[in-house]
């Protein structure tokens, strides 16, 4: 049996995985345009039905596409610090159904500390079940809902690694929408807006 070493034993499973997705991806094109199933042939059904079966773990990330979220996380939060700092964040509509996203989530989250975010809040077995209702609700209404992108901890301090959690969009929004409303961000708008 040959032995790699894991780094190399990786990327081939990498390699092997996106492959697979390749041809997978080729046939269910064709699929799509063709008459359904019959349009895979017995090859690509075997390959769809392994591929289907496998576990998440058997699919590598590409770290490519890691760098690239990280990016657009990363993004996507400067923009948004700039943002608050640079208009009253009383103001801002972050989204087309802020006030139900703050109706909702002060209904399910009244006595959560926005301005100091415990990450248990957010992490732990118990706090992920409790968060899963509020956040389903807004499949559909609010676009990609579900995606990750970054919060802040403190809310009256910039994004840094010890202040910065991983959250999905619609906890961003609930937490900054409420933070907005409640005027935990407005120190930001007003450090930034005063002469150094």
């Amino acid at each position: 049996m040959l032995h790699l070493p894991c780094s190399i034993a990786l990327q081939r499973r990498r390699q092997l995985a996106l492959e697979r997705r390749d041809v997978i991806g080729s046939k269910f094109t064709a699929m799509a345009s063709g008459n359904g199933i019959a349009s895979l042939g017995v090859e690509g059904a075997t390959a769809a039905a392994q591929a289907l079966s496998l576990p998440a773990e058997a699919y590598g990330n590409d770290p490519q596409l890691e760098v690239m979220w990280a990016m657009k996380a990363y993004n996507h939060a400067e923009i948004y610090f700039n943002l608050i700092s640079s208009v009253d964040p009383s103001n801002l509509k972050l989204t087309k159904v802020d006030d139900r996203i703050y109706t909702s989530f002060r209904e399910s989250f009244s006595d959560l500390n926005i301005k100091n975010l415990d990450p248990d809040m957010l992490k732990t077995a118990d706090a992920k079940e409790k968060w899963r209702p509020f956040c389903n609700q807004f499949d559909g209404v609010v676009e990609d809902f579900n995606y990750g992108t970054l919060l802040r901890l403190d809310c009256e301090k910039d994004y840094t690694e010890e202040n910065t959690i991983f959250a999905t969009r619609i906890q961003f929004f609930a937490i900054e929408i409420a933070r907005n409303r409640e005027g935990f961000n407005t120190p930001v708008f007003q450090a930034k807006k005063q002469p150094s």
